[in-house]
């Protein structure tokens, strides 16, 4: 019995383009995932920025200190509530509110309070209020932390020299500070081929 040389040596040739084949296909769905999650971050930082302007006219329009919003009772007087008593508003409308309260307002009131987008628009806050301009932003902090941020925003919104323009323009930072992330991730993005702004706008 005789081996055909020829077949033995295109053996190895052809094990070599299948697993060429198969690293650069594994590389494009590694690319296009990482398309994928630029694009999402993007496309969530846009409503985050839509949110924060939300809660510019919310602070424009009533800020408080002391309660996390000013609301319209059934006899149309305004009065200021907390967090915990406004679960039980009836409805009542909500016509201003302190720095945390006027961002989950924007972002859908109480219900959406522990959404991500809410979430993630009050660590930003507190990134663009507390943390270093050179720090990554720790969007999804332990929940002890989470709450610890929340009191740190609270505190500062109720310190007795605030005033409103204050809290507006700590707002108009952190819309900006979410301007420049996707600036950054768009030239991230770029590098790999990734969405342009123009489809996300």
């Amino acid at each position: 019995m005789t081996l055909d040389a020829t077949a033995t040596e295109a053996r190895p040739a052809h094990h070599a383009k299948r697993l060429l084949r198969w690293r650069d296909r594994r590389r494009e769905r590694e690319i296009l995932a990482r398309r994928d999650r630029i694009g999402a971050q993007m496309a969530e930082l846009r409503y985050i920025q839509d949110l924060i302007a939300a809660a510019q006219k919310v602070v424009a329009s009533g800020w408080v200190r002391g309660g996390w919003f000013v609301v319209l009772d059934g006899s149309g007087r305004k009065r200021t509530v907390n967090a915990y008593d406004a679960r039980y508003m009836n409805g009542w409308p909500i016509v201003g509110g302190c720095l945390v309260g006027a961002i989950v307002h924007a972002g859908g009131g109480l219900a959406a309070a522990e959404e991500q987008p809410v979430r993630r628009a009050l660590e930003l806050t507190w990134h663009t209020l507390c943390g270093h301009a050179e720090d990554p932003i720790r969007w999804c902090p332990a929940p002890d932390a989470r709450a610890a941020h929340v009191r740190d925003l609270t505190r500062w919104n109720d310190d007795a020299g605030r005033t409103a323009d204050e809290v507006i323009a700590l707002l108009r930072s952190v819309w900006q500070a979410a301007a420049e992330e996707r600036t950054r991730l768009r030239a991230v993005g770029a590098e790999t081929g990734g969405p342009s702004e123009a489809s996300l706008a």
